[in-house]
């Protein structure tokens, strides 16, 4: 999948929107005409979706020139691999509550603490990192570094993977003891770490949905075009009484309403990147995150149902429909309402900050 990326970038597909003096194809907009193309082609996904959907944009903004030069070249072409450390074992939802810590020690600062959660930190080179320098104040006292962490294994860094249900290993949790790292790491002022999160959780929860499509394939349920046209080809092909499920009207009508969902996030993600159509600066971010999520769960749940008792083969299984990739993506959707903040929380924002209504007690 690294050397697709690679192939993605080096034909102009990948970064093209950034400056060229930073690895991009400096041409404006273009990703989003870039990504539709590649989604409809049901192309691979893309290996470093948190590099270029998080790190890349939060460097640019938020990097010094040099930063910028040095990592974000070897980013878009997915030489390097990006994970993003946020959450932790004592803060979740309230992510302001980390307690990683970094010591300023001459002009290295020195890291101690254990992040988790951690996807791809098993494979990737560089850690976006969320961390504590004040202990004294809550938000003014968290920084925003950029951290090596391949080339520190075992010297300050170690990754642990866990097991999801699927059996894969997505996640990982991820412990620093004495980690030195330049202060030429540091995006942004000191203190300012909270003020760049949000631009890192803006892309996150897409806001960034023009950066790069998360996937052109069924293994992720996040890019839903290819996910409702995978869901149609599984109705025809799974038989229901000598007829294939598509026949059934009850089938049809609810795969039609899940694209009709589907289209209507789309165009909302659309909207997204033109201010001038926005009442509110968070609002369709929020919206989008929370709609994506619920749509995934929504769209592998119909999934599993047309696929009946076929649905409990799983992966290596000759006989699975769709390559048993379905109960997959079932079992992953669910954990898709609780990354980049629960929908829980996502409706609470969109309530307090954005509709006004009162907190509840």
């Amino acid at each position: 999948l690294q050397a697709w990326q690679k192939a993605a970038f080096d034909a102009g597909l990948v970064g093209c929107d950034y400056p060229v003096d930073i690895g991009g194809g400096g041409r404006q907009d273009c990703q989003r005409v870039a990504n539709e193309e590649m989604i409809r082609a049901r192309t691979p996904f893309m290996p470093n979706v948190i590099g270029l959907g998080m790190a890349a944009p939060t460097v640019f903004y938020h990097g010094q020139e040099e930063l910028k030069q040095r990592l974000l070249p070897r980013l878009f072409s997915g030489e390097d691999i990006w994970c993003q450390g946020f959450s932790e074992p004592g803060a979740g939802s309230d992510l302001a509550s980390v307690q990683t810590f970094a010591e300023k020690k001459g002009d290295k600062w020195v890291i101690n603490g254990h992040k988790v959660w951690t996807s791809l930190a098993h494979f990737a080179q560089w850690m976006i990192l969320l961390l504590r320098t004040d202990k004294s104040h809550k938000y003014d006292g968290l920084s925003y570094f950029v951290v090596p962490i391949r080339s520190v294994l075992g010297n300050g860094v170690t990754v642990r993977p866990l097991i999801k249900i699927t059996g894969e290993t997505g996640f990982n949790e991820v412990l620093f003891e004495d980690l030195e790292v330049d202060d030429s790491f540091r995006l942004d002022e000191l203190g300012k770490g909270w003020q760049v999160a949000m631009t890192t959780l803006a892309h996150e929860r897409g806001a960034g949905e023009k950066v790069t499509p998360r996937s052109g394939g069924l293994k992720s349920s996040s890019t839903h075009a290819t996910t409702s046209a995978n869901l149609i080809e599984l109705a025809r092909n799974v038989q229901r009484g000598g007829r294939p499920a598509a026949d059934d009207p009850l089938i049809r009508d609810r795969i039609v309403q899940q694209v009709i969902r589907e289209e209507g996030l789309s165009q909302n993600q659309r909207r997204a990147r033109v201010p001038a159509l926005q009442d509110h600066p968070a609002r369709l971010m929020l919206q989008n995150k929370l709609l994506s999520s619920e749509i995934a769960q929504d769209t592998a749940a119909l999934a599993v149902e047309v696929a009946g008792a076929s649905a409990s083969l799983y992966l290596g299984d000759d006989n699975a429909p769709a390559g048993g990739q379905w109960p997959m993506a079932y079992m992953n959707s669910y954990g898709m309402t609780i990354a980049a903040g629960t929908s829980e929380v996502q409706r609470n924002i969109l309530g307090e900050r954005v509709l006004g209504l009162a907190k509840s007690k």
